[in-house]
């Protein structure tokens, strides 16, 4: 593998076909919908990408990504450092009758009217999908720990009469 820029588009058949492979980093200043999604990106997005034809000849791209980002966590309100470090594995496809078609080790991505798909897309994806769905500290990272923490008593609902009550007293009539 080379260290080289990474290209935002590609075609991944063209990329199987050579057996490319990519190691590089897309500059986190570029990735504004990661940076909406958690508080800041502290490091570009490192990612290694290869491209392969699987036994059926099914073209397939599969790589990792890492980046460092700063989220809030939702017990204190305070910000910590998260690591996002995943594994991806994409097949192109041309429609949904392509997508259903695949095995489930891969995930189907549509290419476009060139043959292209758009790699710098499906990396900040990524990246988002990883994010945790609700940002916590470690439990003794946290400022609020368990005995900080209140927790009231639901009262029992009072017990209401049954509104059929008045049918069971006109079937006995």
């Amino acid at each position: 593998m080379t260290n080289v820029k990474l290209p935002k588009r590609l075609d991944p058949v063209k990329s199987a076909q050579k057996r490319s492979s990519y190691e590089g980093l897309y500059v986190a200043d570029d990735m504004k919908r990661l940076a909406e999604s958690v508080d800041s990106v502290l490091s570009d997005v490192s990612v290694t990408v290869e491209f392969s034809k699987d036994a059926q000849s099914l073209t397939y791209f599969q790589g990792t990504l890492a980046v460092q980002v700063n989220l809030i966590c939702q017990r204190c309100n305070q910000g910590y450092a998260h690591h996002v470090d995943t594994s991806f594995c994409f097949s192109p496809v041309q429609g949904s009758e392509q997508a259903d078609m695949l095995p489930d080790a891969y995930e189907p991505v549509e290419v476009d009217d060139h043959g292209e798909v758009d790699l710098f897309q499906l990396v900040e994806d990524e990246a988002i999908l990883s994010l945790p769905i609700v940002a916590l500290h470690a439990d003794e990272d946290c400022a609020i720990n368990a005995k900080d923490m209140v927790f009231g008593k639901i009262e029992p609902e009072p017990e209401r009469e049954n509104p059929f009550a008045v049918l069971k007293e006109l079937k006995r009539d």
